[in-house]
């Protein structure tokens, strides 16, 4: 099996952009650019190119610290640690950037995980290279090919920009995630807990993923 989450907002508590935009008192604009691109209302690469402009200048060592701050989502350790003691391939697909993504892969013992890279000049931003874009299957189908389609799947997402990845799903889990995302999600978990997704999967990979036709919701407690 493997299991394929989206790493800010999922694996992160929080998102990378708007917290070092506030190093600049920018988090107000970064923050909405963000809102807009997560919910759909907004070409992901657009508002990728007009938020690093934001925040374009900032130092290296402002950056990993932003970065290094951001927790783990709850229950993130536990969650991986027992998909992993079943043998499953665990991925993380990031619209964001190494400098965290690095980290989390290592946190977390990651198998892979895929992100973009923030380019520093004189230790000052001065751009950014993409490697996943508004499509994260694009990455996937490139790295992993017919093994994605040997596997049963899961995907584990909360934005818009995430949505192509429910097409290579078996199952297909919300988490914390915007409205268009739970109207096309096999299971919604509305608790920031990561644990909360373990009996899903765990139940669900013992069957044939035949929730295309239903919703299951997993309230907090």
């Amino acid at each position: 099996m493997i299991v394929v989450f989206d790493v800010e907002g999922v694996l992160v508590d929080g998102e990378f952009l708007p917290e070092v935009a506030k190093l600049l008192g920018r988090e107000r604009e970064v923050s909405e650019i963000t809102r807009k691109g997560i919910s759909g209302e907004l070409d992901w690469e657009r508002g990728l190119a007009q938020r690093i402009e934001l925040i374009r200048g900032l130092s290296y060592d402002s950056c990993i610290s932003v970065a290094n701050k951001l927790r783990l989502m709850k229950g993130a350790k536990e969650a991986t640690d027992r998909l992993r003691r079943r043998g499953t391939i665990l991925i993380g697909v990031s619209g964001g950037f190494t400098i965290l993504a690095d980290r989390v892969k290592k946190e977390l013992n990651l198998d892979h995980i895929f992100s973009n890279e923030l380019v520093f000049h004189d230790g000052k931003l001065i751009g950014y290279g993409v490697l996943v874009n508004s499509n994260k299957t694009i990455i996937l189908d490139t790295a992993f090919g017919e093994l994605l389609g040997r596997e049963k799947t899961v995907a584990v997402v909360d934005g818009a920009n995430d949505l192509d990845l429910f097409n290579i799903a078996d199952l297909r889990i919300a988490f914390n995630a915007q409205d268009v995302v739970k109207k096309r999600a096999d299971v919604v978990v509305e608790e920031k807990d990561l644990t909360k997704i373990i009996e899903v999967i765990e139940s669900n990979s013992r069957h044939s993923y035949s929730l295309s036709n239903g919703r299951d919701q997993v309230q907090g407690s």
